[in-house]
Parts: structure tokens; C-alpha cells; sequence
């Protein structure tokens, strides 16, 4: 028989676990049916978050058009702790899904976790000797590289790096996003032609597998993983530590916005500006400006008043114009020529004659250019809006078409749309096929982005509009690809990954084999 001392000592000492427990969480709740109860008596329990705040800020994200809501959100303090987590759900009769969080800027619930836990990655950062997660390193192999935490954000690296005197050489449009979201899709943006898109540019990968199994990987070392996470939507690992390609960062940037009426002279150049290998611009993008748009956008504050009456004053006119934008770095070395090779590069060009502009900008006030636009529309209310956005890949043999179907036929007779609509070339042999992310099958595809912003009472119309751009290109067999996917079916996804199906399901089976992660993308798990 137990002592009569012993009793009270272990009921007293549950009761200090249960009791630290609940302090952490604010308040007591019942225990949500899709977690094994054990996790209430794991080290990593205090760690769990059920409050109202956590749990509603994991139910959303950037899109504002789907709400899922987990039964937890997880704030770990180490990878350790995300492999606990993990493991629990694998070794559970029935797995609960499991999604990392970075900065929420997902658009249709594709971070989020119905009934599982959401791990908000954003804590790692909290628990890091120096406040992050970033080393930058030289070897005689690799030459400059950044070992980054999957948690970190862009703005962050590109910060630490510039320390150095370096810097990433493949980026996407806005900063504020986390290594591991942008590597979990492709990363891209008007530097893609040229350097290919983030993951492209990325030596190693630490990875928790949904199996629980941490894994560093390589071209040379676990390949198979490695190239799965590699634009693999999440599904097949957590990446927690990327190393990142680096470079000599310049200083300065000659930043121009061109102006175009015809659509087959707006492409024609820019096919003709990614082509040039040496010595050519180092970003092109290109975008609509459509009657009810204003030349500047949130995307950035470019043209000045006096330019904007110019431009708004042609659009009344024209209707729909077509803005190509390049970029050509330079730094103290390079700027008594820079000027004279950028006329150079534009020579022969077939826009509007008057309608170029010049602007010349800091390197990390060009790449950050987004946020202000973003710090705006905040001071406003206006970011915090449904965002219907749809990003696609579409072939260089069908954009004259899908031109005259959609931005011409659709977009600019149904006067909706509301926010930048990007459209540029880019390159398919700077991609490996070998990795998870998904272009059409042609050398040269567009990048097309329709970047709403709409509000609670007119988001369904725009997204009506994507739908029936989508049924546009089906019907005229446009074979696109979409970037950042969303789909309803299996058969969708089926189609979208085309030959690359059934290596998709192989690397599911193997590293995610009861489908615990990303449940958000609902690719393995529709109800």
C-alpha cells in the first residue's frame, strides 16, 4: 500500500501541470476531440494555444476568403519542439493535420489546418540568441551563401546579407513573406528570367518530414526530399533552415516604366530584353493600366502628378495600355556607364514615343518598393480587405490570345478589375524540372497576376471573373499553369500537375504517409 503522503504529493503535482497549463491558455475549454489527450501531458502542452486571438488569427490569412478553424496553434520554441508535435500526430490512431504558418499571406486557406494545429513559425524567431536565424558564410565549393532560418522573413535577409556587402539574387515582389512559405511554392518575380525563382537558387534544406524525421537535404545528399520540397506546396515537409545562393549586392538601381499601345509590341520587346544574356537588365516585368486604374498603384508610388495626367490623359484615349518595366543594377563602379548601357539595351524598342520614365532608386529601396504602397493602404483600412487574387503561368504561343480573351474581352469591357495585373516573360530552362513546382511545357511562359482588392460585398464578383478567365482558357485549350494553385477536385490537381502526378503521390507516400501536412492545399485530403 502507498504511503498516505505519497497520494497527495502526485495529486498536487498534476494538478501544478494542469494548473500551468490552463495559464498558459487563458481560460479552460474542452479538450477538442481531434487531439490525443496525451499532448495535454507533453512538455510542449504549454505551447498549445486555444484563446480566441490564436485561434481566429490561424482561421485567416492574407485572401480574407476562407476560414478554417484549427483546434490549436502551436508556438514553438525550437525544431525539436515542431518534431514532438509532428511525431504525436503520426503515432496517433487517428493523425491530426498539421499546418506551418509564416506570414499568413496565403490566399485561400492553403496554410491553414481544419480541426488540426496550426505551428505559427513567426516564434522560432523569439528564441534565437541575436533575434535571428541568418549566418552568412563563404565556402570555396559554393562561394557566398546565407543560412537562413524557414521562419525568416525576405526583408530580414536581404538586411543581414547587405551587412556584407551581399545578396540574394532571386526575389519576389514583396519582402515581407518568410523563406519557407516562398520556397514551399517557386518565389518569383522580374529578376526569374534571369536568375530562375527562388528555389532555384537554394544549395541545402533542413526538413521535418511528416513522419516526424528531421532531414538536411541536397542535389547530393537525400535529393528525393529535396527536390519534393522544392516548390511542394508544403506536402511532403517543414523546411526549417534554407541555404540561399548569394551575390554581390549593388547600391543603386536606373529603374524605368515604358509605355505601350499595341500588346504584340509590348511582348515582342520584352522577349527580346530576357534574351540578352550579357551584360543585359537584371529585372522585367510588365503590367496593364486599364481605365479605372491609376498608373500608380499600391505596388508602388513611381510616376510622378505630372506623369500620371500624362498617362491617364493617353489611357482616355486608348483604353488599355501596356507598362514594361526594367531594372539595371549598378553600383560606385559602374555609374559613369550605366546610363550609356541602358540606352543601349533600349535601342530599337517599340513603345510610345514620349512615354518613357526614369527613376533612380536605392537597391533596397527598389526591391522594398511594396511596403510603402502596403503601410497606405493600412493607414487607410484598406489592406486588411479579401483579396480574390489569381496568379498563372500562361504559354508564349497562346498570349496573343489570351490578351484579346481576357484582358481585352473580359478585364477591361467588365470594368472590375481592382488592383495591378502583372504580366512579363520568363525563362523555363532557369527552372528544374526535377522539383515539385509546375510551368507549361513551352522555353518561354508569361507570368500573369490579377492582384485584387475587393471588399466583403463585391470579392464573389471578381472571383466570379477569375472562374470565368478560367473557363475562357479552357475552353480555348490555353494550357496554363496556375502559380500559388487552388483547386476543388482531385481530377484539378491531376491535370495541373500533368506527368508530374504520379512522382507527387511517390513522394506523398513516402515522406507524408498519413497525410498529416498542409491539409489547407486539399490535395490528398478533400472531404
Amino acid at each position: 500500500m502507498a504511503k498516505p503522503s505519497s497520494i497527495p504529493a502526485c495529486f498536487f503535482m498534476l494538478l501544478f501541470i494542469i494548473g500551468r497549463f490552463i495559464s498558459i491558455i487563458g481560460k479552460f475549454r474542452p479538450w477538442p476531440n481531434s487531439l490525443p489527450r496525451q499532448v495535454l501531458f507533453l512538455d510542449i502542452a504549454t505551447k498549445l494555444r486555444f484563446d480566441p486571438d490564436a485561434i481566429n488569427t490561424a482561421s485567416s490569412d492574407f485572401g480574407k476568403l476562407v476560414q478554417e478553424i484549427p483546434s490549436a496553434v502551436f508556438h514553438p520554441s525550437s525544431v525539436a519542439d515542431i518534431i514532438r508535435v509532428i511525431n504525436v500526430s503520426y503515432n496517433s490512431s487517428v493523425p491530426f493535420g498539421i499546418a506551418a504558418r509564416g506570414h499568413g499571406h496565403s490566399i485561400r486557406g492553403q496554410a491553414m489546418a481544419p480541426n488540426g494545429v496550426v505551428i505559427e513559425m513567426s516564434s522560432l524567431s523569439d528564441y534565437t540568441s541575436n533575434g535571428t536565424k541568418i549566418k552568412v558564410s563563404w565556402s570555396p565549393s559554393l562561394g557566398y551563401y546565407a543560412d537562413v532560418g524557414g521562419e525568416q522573413l525576405w526583408i530580414d535577409v536581404l538586411r543581414t546579407t547587405l551587412d556584407y556587402g551581399l545578396a540574394p539574387v532571386s526575389w519576389t515582389d514583396y519582402l515581407y513573406l518568410t523563406v519557407g512559405g516562398t520556397l514551399s511554392n517557386a518565389g518569383i518575380s522580374g529578376q526569374t528570367f534571369r536568375h530562375g525563382p527562388q528555389i532555384s537558387n537554394v544549395h541545402e534544406l533542413d526538413v521535418i518530414t511528416g513522419k516526424g524525421e528531421f532531414i538536411t537535404c541536397s542535389k547530393h545528399m537525400n535529393s528525393e526530399l529535396y527536390y519534393a520540397v522544392l516548390g511542394g506546396l508544403g506536402q511532403f515537409g517543414i523546411i526549417t533552415r534554407a541555404r540561399i545562393v548569394l551575390d554581390k549586392a549593388p547600391t543603386r538601381v536606373k529603374w524605368l516604366r515604358i509605355m505601350y499601345d499595341d500588346f504584340s509590341s509590348f511582348t515582342r520587346d520584352q522577349e527580346y530584353l530576357i534574351s540578352i544574356n550579357d551584360n543585359g537588365l537584371d529585372y522585367v516585368e510588365g503590367s496593364l493600366i486599364l481605365q479605372q486604374s491609376s498608373p500608380n498603384n499600391w505596388r508602388s508610388s513611381f510616376f510622378s502628378a505630372s506623369h500620371q495626367s500624362k498617362i491617364s490623359s493617353l489611357l482616355t484615349e486608348r483604353g488599355i495600355l501596356y507598362c514594361m518595366e526594367v531594372v539595371k543594377y549598378y553600383d560606385d563602379n559602374t555609374a559613369a556607364t550605366v546610363d550609356q548601357e541602358l540606352e543601349l539595351l533600349l535601342e530599337g524598342l517599340h513603345y510610345i514615343p514620349g512615354f518613357l520614365f526614369k527613376k533612380d532608386d536605392s537597391f533596397v529601396g527598389f526591391l522594398n518598393r511594396v511596403r510603402s504602397g502596403e503601410l497606405e493602404l493600412q493607414s487607410k483600412g484598406l489592406w486588411d480587405v479579401p483579396h480574390p487574387w489569381l496568379n498563372l503561368f500562361v504559354p508564349k504561343s497562346r498570349i496573343m490570345d489570351f490578351n484579346a480573351g481576357v484582358f481585352v474581352d473580359i478585364l477591361l469591357k467588365q470594368n472590375k478589375a481592382t488592383g495591378p495585373i502583372l504580366v512579363y516573360p520568363t525563362s523555363k530552362k532557369m527552372w528544374d524540372e526535377r522539383m515539385s513546382a509546375v510551368v507549361p511545357d513551352e522555353d518561354t511562359f508569361y507570368c500573369v497576376g490579377l492582384l485584387h482588392s475587393g471588399t466583403l460585398d463585391d470579392w464573389k464578383n471578381l472571383d466570379d471573373q477569375n472562374n470565368e478567365l478560367l473557363e475562357f482558357c479552357d475552353k480555348n485549350g490555353i494550357e496554363i499553369k496556375q502559380y500559388l494553385p487552388h483547386y476543388k477536385t482531385r481530377q484539378d490537381w491531376m491535370n495541373h500537375f500533368g506527368s508530374k502526378w504520379s512522382t507527387f503521390q511517390e513522394r506523398k507516400a513516402r515522406f507524408d504517409p498519413k497525410v498529416i501536412l498542409s491539409p489547407g492545399q486539399k490535395i490528398f485530403n478533400f472531404v
